[in-house]
Parts: C-alpha cells; structure tokens; sequence
C-alpha cells in the first residue's frame, strides 16, 4: 500500500455538499460490527489495488457492500493522480494527507455525492460528536467488513489527547483525535476514511482523516484515533487544484 493516509471521501468546493439523499442511522459502532445505512454516507469511497503506479488502482464510488462487485449505484473509476503532501513523515505521522484526481468525469447521484471541507483552522469543542466511516476489521484482529460501518467517536480536544497518559507528543496541533473511550472506534482497514461531522445546519463536513491508532488494540481506551486535521490543510488541498472542477 501507499503506507499514506489517502482521503477515502469525495469532497468539493460547490455550495451544495454534505446532505445524503439517505440519512445515516447515528446510533451505530464501527469496532462491534453494526452497520451503516446503505448509501447513506454517499461520499466514501474505497481505493483498490496496491502499489505506487496510478494505473493499478480504481476508486470505488457509490458502494455499501464491497463483496457485491456490480451493486446497483455503484461504479469504479481509473485514478489519473495522487498528490501525496510534499512534507509527508512517515515515521512522525506528519501531514498524512494525500489526495486522488480521478480519471474521469463523475456523475453524482442518490449514491455518489461530496462532502463539504470544513472551514479554515476551524476546530471542534472537546466531545463534539462525529462519525468515523469504514470497511476495516469489526474489532482488533478481526474481520474485514464486508457492508460500510459507522461509529460514533467523540472529539478529544488537543489538551487532553496531548496528556501523558493519553497520546503525549505524539499528537500535534494539525492532528484532531477522536473516541478513546474503550468500546467504539475506527480500526485496521479503515485508514483514510473520513470523520464525519455534522454543522448546524445539517450538512455533513469531512474534518478527519483516519491515520493512525494504538498498537494496544482499536479500541484502546485513552488511545483514540488520531486523525490528520482536514481545516489544517484547506490552503494545501486549494493549490493541488484538483477539486477545480467540483464534480459538477
């Protein structure tokens, strides 16, 4: 693989994002194996293949079940680009971001929509509650997941998961951690996947990327998942200029 945190999401710059035409069921876990609503985080996408040549890998859009290749409102798109970040730390967990131009031009649907970015060095109050999205393993060295999972992880503000006991130095400020209570959270497989989180007025927003968790367990408490911090990178991901085309 990569070894790189690439976003797992659709995401645009167009005023209309963020609202599936399914609403999610917001009460389920991702480690404990529930179940997303079918579509109803529309902008999570699954990369497929390994290696470092685009032409091995293709995006899959608009899927629930992995395993059901031809799934009604589902499709999958050759990969024209990565963008890996230029400061990219593998060793440190550093600007874990990379972003994917697709290669061709895509329709959205009931099943295929984008998230909308989160505002610039915008941050969420300790205990905001997002949901973390994804086909990785149901519990530490389980199973992958066959059908989209959701789970409820809260934010863990950076003076708390900075504390000795918690993440200690190894969580900077452009990091955002979320969970860490022991019993619900993102897990191996589900690196990339989005955090998702719900504004005011209803729209969803991508405010993390799932990058990395405890070696203890997935669900390790006071080892929530560090995500890299999407409002972090709004600048970054603006000059790599692949979203000029919204996905209009």
């Amino acid at each position: 693989t990569l070894g790189i945190t690439v976003l797992a999401a659709l995401l645009a710059c167009a005023s209309s994002c963020g609202v599936p035409s399914f609403p999610p069921s917001l009460s389920a876990h991702v480690v404990g194996g529930e179940t997303a609503q079918p579509h109803s985080w529309p902008w999570q996408v699954s990369l497929c293949g390994a290696g470092t040549n685009n032409r091995i890998y293709r995006v899959a859009l608009g899927k629930h079940n992995l395993e059901v290749e031809d799934e009604e409102g589902s499709l999958f798109v050759g990969v024209d680009t990565i963008y890996v970040h230029e400061n990219w730390n593998y060793d440190l967990a550093v600007n874990d971001i990379a972003l994917i131009k697709l290669a061709e031009h895509v329709e959205l649907s009931d099943t295929i929509q984008v998230a909308c970015l989160p505002e610039k060095d915008s941050l969420l109050p300790n205990d905001y509650p997002c949901y973390v999205t994804g086909w990785g393993r149901l519990w530490t060295n389980g199973p992958i997941a066959d059908e989209l999972q959701q789970g409820l992880q809260r934010v863990v503000d950076h003076a708390t998961c900075s504390r000795i006991d918690w993440w200690g130095f190894m969580v900077t400020e452009i990091m955002v951690c979320a969970g860490g209570d022991g019993i619900i959270s993102a897990c191996s497989g589900d690196s990339g996947g989005p955090l998702n989180c719900q504004l005011e007025n209803g729209s969803w927003e991508v405010f993390g990327i799932v990058s990395f968790g405890s070696s203890l367990g997935c669900n390790t408490r006071k080892k929530p998942v560090v995500y890299t911090r999407v409002s972090a990178y709004i600048d970054w991901i603006n000059e790599v200029e692949i979203l000029v085309e919204c996905f209009q």
